[in-house]
């Protein structure tokens, strides 16, 4: 995989977003950049994918900005921002089945990409995505034959074929099996390796501190803690953010129940 020069990194700065009067996401700030997978963790309700639609110019702001090199991704056409960030939201519906080939090049839209006519560095960019999430067997086959994990790796490898440098993921490992969950963090982690930068929602905190360089703690719409996994997951953190005790020993995390 490669990745588009422009846009070297999302700046957060005091965003709050608001819905029928109720504060969402309050002054939230953060960076992701080059290099960095950071985890997105809290609770269901604590304003994760607000606080990811905010950022990436899907859902409007009662306060703050968002930029990627200064341009606020809120007033980005839309075909620009998908070349600057890819963004696999949390519910990703087929209208119809399709062949897994066609699904992944519909990353290569931003680009002017015409679904069944790729040519030259549209096609290379699908080919790339299907070889980098173990699809090439696949590329022919219809979604609808597909397993869990086999579609959670098409819809990465769509993401991934608009070689935009950074990825935004809302729960990519949801509803999957252990096996399948690894599977897709190796691939996002493969992306970080390549040059790109990830900010992923997760709720599996073994998950996080296996893969994440960052976490971002959020609770009651607020950021609370956001650093290493090293200073940031505490056994004390567990029990602020989702009420259950927990042991963190080096690399080792246990929940072991509610408080």
């Amino acid at each position: 995989m490669t990745f588009s020069q422009t846009g070297s990194g999302l700046q957060v700065s005091g965003l709050t977003l608001e819905a029928g009067g109720t504060v969402l996401v309050e002054d939230a700030s953060f960076s992701l950049r080059a290099g960095e997978l950071v985890a997105l963790l809290g609770p269901n309700g604590a304003g994760k994918t607000t606080l990811l639609r905010g950022a990436i110019g899907l859902a409007a702001r009662s306060a703050g900005q968002a930029r990627i090199d200064g341009r606020d991704t809120a007033e980005m056409p839309p075909r620009w921002r998908a070349r600057l960030l890819a963004y696999l939201p949390q519910n990703r519906p087929l209208a119809w089945p399709n062949p897994v080939r066609d699904v992944v090049a519909l990353g290569r839209f931003s680009h002017g990409a015409a679904l069944g006519r790729l040519r030259g560095a549209d096609r290379d960019a699908v080919e790339r995505a299907l070889a980098a999430c173990d699809l090439d067997e696949l590329a022919g086959r219809s979604t609808a034959t597909l397993s869990g994990g086999e579609l959670a790796r098409v819809h990465c490898a769509r993401a991934f074929a608009a070689e935009a440098p950074l990825l935004i993921a809302d729960e990519p490992v949801a509803e999957l099996d252990p096996y399948h969950q690894f599977r897709v963090m190796d691939l996002i982690r493969a992306f970080v390796d390549a040059g790109g930068g990830a900010l992923v929602v997760l709720h599996d905190v073994m998950l996080a501190r296996r893969y994440s360089t960052r976490l971002i703690w959020m609770k009651d719409g607020r950021i609370v803690a956001d650093g290493p996994p090293a200073e940031t997951l505490t056994a004390t953190r567990l029990a602020e953010i989702y009420g259950v005790r927990g042991r963190v020993e080096g690399a080792r995390v246990e929940i072991e129940g509610p408080l």
